[in-house]
């Protein structure tokens, strides 16, 4: 059985003490990271959406790197968004951004009506490069 190991970034941020979860699970070639929002350092919501979205994305960012990885080993995306259709423009911008050529990973986005006070979250699985 392959173990588990868990990543957190540097300058973690409050949630993942307060809620009990790690920020990803190294488990072989893969990094599997916890769904990742617009936190503030002391975990509470960046009350501006878009900034909310690109803090979601800086977060992602840093718990990659931590696994050794980078938006390009993603390889599966979910997202959650409190409000589809009155945010995918903005969301769809700063991922533009991110991901500005092909190929591009998997992405299933799901409406829901509660993410504990954020509007959007990001959770991805990636494969960690060999030489990581």
């Amino acid at each position: 059985m392959t173990e588990r190991e868990a990543i957190f970034p540097a300058n973690r941020h409050a949630l993942y003490e307060e809620h009990g979860y790690s920020a990803a699970i190294r488990s072989g070639d893969l990094l599997f990271v916890s769904g990742q929002v617009g936190s503030l350092s002391d975990g509470t919501p960046e009350p501006d959406f878009e900034r909310q979205v690109q803090l979601a994305f800086a977060n992602l960012k840093a718990t990659l790197e931590a696994g050794g990885c980078t938006f390009d080993d993603i390889v599966d995306i979910t997202t959650f968004h409190t409000d589809p259709e009155n945010q995918f423009g903005t969301i769809m911008a700063v991922k533009q951004q991110i991901f500005s050529k092909k190929p591009y990973p998997n992405w299933t986005a799901i409406g829901v009506n509660w993410l504990a006070g954020f509007d959007f979250e990001i959770k991805v699985i990636a494969r960690i490069p060999s030489d990581a």
